[in-house]
């Protein structure tokens, strides 16, 4: 015996793939050009951001690596006393001025940032550069990679943004288009489908 479907029953939408680029009587242009786009606009975000990721992640840890290779620490000799805040905060730290000696013998002075409750002449560890200049610390190479992957994937989302507001731009212009054209087939088309009486 065969069973009845009821009518009611939801039916399963086809869905055509690549319907805008296939020939059919109701395709536009517009039509064309929004797939054109919507395709760019894929590929620009996922190779683009892609690529703008890398590059920067890859920029921005050779300037880790070569801050790595410039900066060498030294001991420096506190030039005053560093009291205590009571501030509570965990570790504080203070501006101080320190000297310091480098490799070639020269004596250096200068201020930096020392932890607090350090008495004058105390020795702090700190960072110069090539030319025996305070320096900062330079990132470790872990840190610096999470650093990197942070400065990649902030710069794929940056380029993935602007890419998808460009297009976005783009369909808004093409569809106000489109609006445009159907107002101007409504115009002539309308009249013929109107039930005036006389």
């Amino acid at each position: 015996m065969r069973e009845d479907r009821p009518a009611n029953r939801r039916r399963r939408r086809t869905k055509v793939p690549l319907w805008r680029w296939r020939n059919n009587p109701i395709r536009r242009r517009d039509d064309v050009l929004e797939a054109w786009l919507l395709l760019a606009i894929w590929v620009l975000t996922a190779v683009g951001g892609t690529a703008a990721g890398l590059v920067t992640a890859h920029a921005a840890d050779q300037v880790f690596a070569r801050q790595r290779a410039e900066r060498n620490p030294v001991y420096a000799a506190l030039l005053d006393d560093v009291p205590r805040t009571a501030t509570g905060m965990g570790r504080d730290l203070a501006s101080t001025r320190v000297r310091w000696t480098t490799s070639d013998g020269a004596a250096h002075s200068g201020r930096t940032l020392v932890t607090t409750g350090k008495k004058a002449g105390s020795t702090v560890r700190i960072w110069i550069d090539t030319q025996g200049k305070l320096s900062t610390q330079p990132p470790t190479p872990t840190k610096a990679a999470v650093e990197a992957g942070l400065f990649g994937t902030s710069a794929a989302l940056a380029v993935s943004g602007v890419v998808f507001g460009i297009g976005s731009a783009g369909r808004w212009c093409l569809d106000r288009r489109r609006i445009r054209q159907w107002d101007r087939e409504w115009t002539l088309v309308g009249p013929q489908w109107s039930h005036k009486t006389s």
